[in-house]
């Protein structure tokens, strides 16, 4: 235990566990469930709540599934050469990880970094951000706090594509806002972003699109026309564009023709 005296713990996306310097495969769904579940109540609890957690659902009692999820969790630790009993805490009735065992988990890096508010953290903390909790594993106890962390970071997303866009990363600012899009097509800001990052790049045609199917997307979803601060950069993009192709055409060195930025109505 000297050397191994702390559990390294990767929730976002995929498990990831280290004990020590030791990587650790958890091998099983249910195995998986049970290290993660843990990991997030670390301390010794009842085996019966926290099969309950797991299968809330299940036909009788679960302490069968919860030995074999706790054999599986042990046979990871033997099959690296460890010891399981050095990290968990465990008798007739209870279940947790050891107290004196360090325990770091991405999920708390994640969220203080979010919460700190430094003029860097939000780009740390969506760094951090591999996944959505406990990816591909379906035990509703999990829901809630996946659900949690899930809409933090995508209001760090929408902070961190304004702050791109701010310091003029526009690729950067167009991935974090078309990510934040993927996860949620409601996000208006995340549209008010690609809409300005068209404009800086003279396409009109881009920054109509983008602003009819925010259009679309509000008129159906919440039978709402956009913010006026999203009509606002709707209209600075397509003059920002307009200018960008009279000077393209003048680069060719074709007169600029003389004509009005075309707006298109979200009624």
């Amino acid at each position: 235990m000297d050397t191994t005296s702390s559990l390294t713990i990767g929730l976002l996306g995929r498990i990831d566990v280290r004990a020590g310097r030791v990587p650790v495969r958890i091998g099983g769904r249910h195995a998986q469930a049970l290290f993660g579940l843990l990991a997030l109540h670390p301390r010794l609890r009842l085996r019966d709540t926290i099969a309950a957690e797991l299968w809330p659902d299940a036909d009788g009692p679960c302490a069968g599934a919860l030995r074999q999820a706790l054999w599986l969790v042990r046979s990871s630790f033997a099959a690296t050469g460890l010891l399981a009993d050095d990290w968990l805490e465990a008798d007739q009735d209870g279940l947790g990880l050891r107290r004196d065992v360090r325990i770091e988990l991405d999920t708390d890096r994640f969220e203080r970094l979010a919460l700190r508010g430094g003029d860097n953290d939000p780009e740390r903390a969506v760094a951090i951000y591999a996944g959505d909790l406990l990816e591909g594993l379906g035990h509703e106890c999990f829901a809630a706090e996946r659900e949690r962390l899930s809409d933090l970071y995508e209001d760090l997303l929408a902070r961190v594509a304004e702050s791109r866009l701010d310091r003029g990363d526009v690729a950067g600012a167009r991935r974090a806002a078309t990510e934040l899009l993927a996860r949620d097509p409601l996000r208006e800001e995340a549209h008010a972003v690609l809409i300005a990052v068209y404009g800086r790049a003279g396409s009109r045609s881009q920054v109509v699109r983008q602003y009819r199917r925010l259009c679309s997307i509000l008129r159906v979803e919440l039978a709402v026309a956009p913010l006026p601060e999203t009509d606002a950069a709707y209209r600075a993009a397509i003059a920002r564009a307009t200018v960008r192709s009279l000077d393209r055409v003048a680069e060719l060195g074709y007169d600029r023709p003389a004509f009005a930025p075309v707006l298109v109505s979200s009624a």
